[in-house]
């Protein structure tokens, strides 16, 4: 099943079922009005939302309706909790042995940092930085929406939590960051807002390609039209159970909870490209001892896709541009 939320003036906007091929789309409502709603009140409301997906799929619905995802909020607009991971190693290892970093790391402890999660936004959106001296970057991730886990899960019954997945870009202003890090604390202002597919699935959707707790599909990632890379996401060292059990280990978790992978990434890198861009500076950095490839310019248009084995988009692109924000603008 696969679920999106439209913008209608309000903060939660409007849910509503999109057809397996993201072409027609339904309201959800009667069912649930919102992508909260729905999440909170899953075992009720599942049974009734598939049965309108299926239809839709049928034909069968006279108030279907196309799809746009120029008119699609992030699939949950506004989330209680928003964690994210970095469960691909291989990332950090680039990052580390680039820049002579010292990371304690201690073996089989995910990491795991708080964020954001009042300000989300549409796949389509154009997204305002304050200035290019931010040194701006994407990453490429996957991510989970939970329903209500309880403190404790452990990793195989915490995927049954897992009731959608979807894509999102990480947005970093990497001028902020180390100076973040070096205070002790979490990031800030190196950790703006996120911006999501328009679409969210189920993992039944995925098929084979969602096992153990990952996606095992690839990440594929363009800046201004170019190839930048397709990294698969089966390659996460934790998967999302582990992360989940680790994030549950001494709270519960509230239903609507999202938790993100971490930018993708691959040890075959060469072949794969990558999903951010300092992870691509790093490299060069290793090779040719700087740094090649800008970071973010206003203007830049980047997208994130993920196909599955239909050659079909799962969760719909993101497609957005960075502009110059202005005043009254949020970055």
């Amino acid at each position: 099943m696969k679920l999106a939320t439209l913008k209608n003036g309000f903060r939660d906007g409007r849910l509503v079922v999109v057809s397996r091929d993201l072409g027609r789309a339904v309201d959800a409502a009667p069912v649930a009005a919102t992508m909260q709603d729905a999440i909170e009140r899953w075992s009720t409301v599942e049974p009734l939302l598939r049965a309108r997906y299926d239809a839709l799929n049928a034909g069968t619905l006279p108030d279907a309706f196309a799809f746009d995802p120029a008119q699609a909020a992030a699939p949950l607009p506004r989330a209680y909790q928003f964690v994210d991971g970095s469960a691909f190693s291989n990332h950090g290892d680039i990052m580390e042995r680039a820049y002579n970093l010292s990371v304690k790391k201690t073996p089989g402890v995910p990491i795991l940092i708080q964020r954001q999660g009042d300000d989300f936004r549409g796949p389509r959106d154009d997204y305002a930085f304050p200035s290019e001296d931010d040194n701006g970057d994407f990453e490429g991730e996957f991510a989970v929406i939970l329903d209500d886990v309880r403190m404790g899960v452990n990793a195989a019954d915490a995927l049954d939590h897992v009731k959608l997945v979807t894509i999102f870009n990480d947005v970093s202003m990497r001028a902020h960051l180390f100076r973040e890090l070096a205070m002790g604390f979490g990031f800030i202002q190196a950790k703006p807002a996120t911006v999501f597919a328009p679409v969210a699935v189920t993992p039944d959707e995925l098929g084979d390609a969602w096992r153990d707790g990952r996606v095992h599909l690839d990440m594929q990632v363009e800046r201004n039209g170019g190839w930048f890379g397709h990294p698969n996401g089966g390659e996460m060292d934790a998967g999302f159970g582990e992360l989940i059990r680790h994030l549950a280990y001494n709270r519960n978790l509230g239903a609507g909870t999202i938790v993100g992978s971490g930018t993708v990434s691959n040890k075959n890198y060469r072949e794969v490209g990558s999903a951010c861009l300092a992870e691509r500076r790093a490299i060069e950095t290793i090779d040719h001892g700087e740094p090649r490839t800008p970071f973010l310019r206003f203007g830049d248009r980047l997208r994130f896709d993920v196909k599955g084995g239909d050659g079909q988009s799962v969760f719909g692109a993101i497609e957005h541009r960075f502009v110059a924000a202005r005043q009254g603008d949020t970055a």
